[in-house]
């Protein structure tokens, strides 16, 4: 038998095992069981630690896309000159995508600060697209000179959290406002 058909049948698999811990987290949160990951992906469990060894490693699967299109995102938003509102739309945006998954906010975290982290990579990329844009924000005067990307992403990545464990409508929004008016520049 040749190789191919196997890859083609890993390729499957690893999309099967995806789309299903998509489900599967948005359903039950990051904490969900694996198991029940590789059984309603039609799979055994050996292959779903074949492609993921980790709970981190299948989050980082399923995240990298996202992280990315945050850092091109911010990438985009270059191209005029960086408003606060342009940064708090931005951070709107990043605080939506790690609310994915109830979970997720506390693995994006220890994705910015942990070198050995999964999501470290993706989430590295997606950092230098916020402080690019920050760069940005700074230099055309509107937000604050002394104001960190990784603390923001910190506080928005918290904001997310809060979300996550006690709801509320508008509270992302109305916390979003504070940091707004924290970065804000004072003219």
């Amino acid at each position: 038998m040749s190789s191919a058909p196997r890859r083609a049948d890993a390729r499957r698999n690893r999309a099967r095992l995806l789309e299903t811990a998509h489900a599967l987290f948005a359903e039950r949160g990051t904490d969900a069981s694996l198991e029940e990951v590789a059984r309603r992906a039609g799979v055994a469990i050996g292959t779903l630690y074949r492609h993921f060894p980790t709970r981190e490693d299948l989050l980082a699967g399923l995240f990298e896309r996202s992280l990315q299109e945050l850092a091109d995102e911010a990438d985009a938003l270059l191209a005029e000159p960086v408003g606060v509102e342009d940064v708090l739309g931005w951070l709107r945006l990043f605080a939506s995508h790690s609310g994915t998954y109830r979970g997720l906010p506390r693995s994006v975290l220890v994705g910015l600060d942990e070198e050995g982290s999964p999501l470290h990579a993706s989430c590295t990329r997606m950092q230098g697209g916020a402080a690019r844009l920050f760069a940005a924000a700074r230099a055309a005067g509107s937000i604050r000179a002394d104001v960190s990307t990784e603390d923001v992403l910190a506080i928005v990545a918290g904001i997310a959290w809060v979300v996550e464990q006690v709801g509320g409508d508008g509270r992302a929004d109305r916390l979003l406002g504070l940091v707004r008016d924290a970065l804000a520049a004072v003219r």
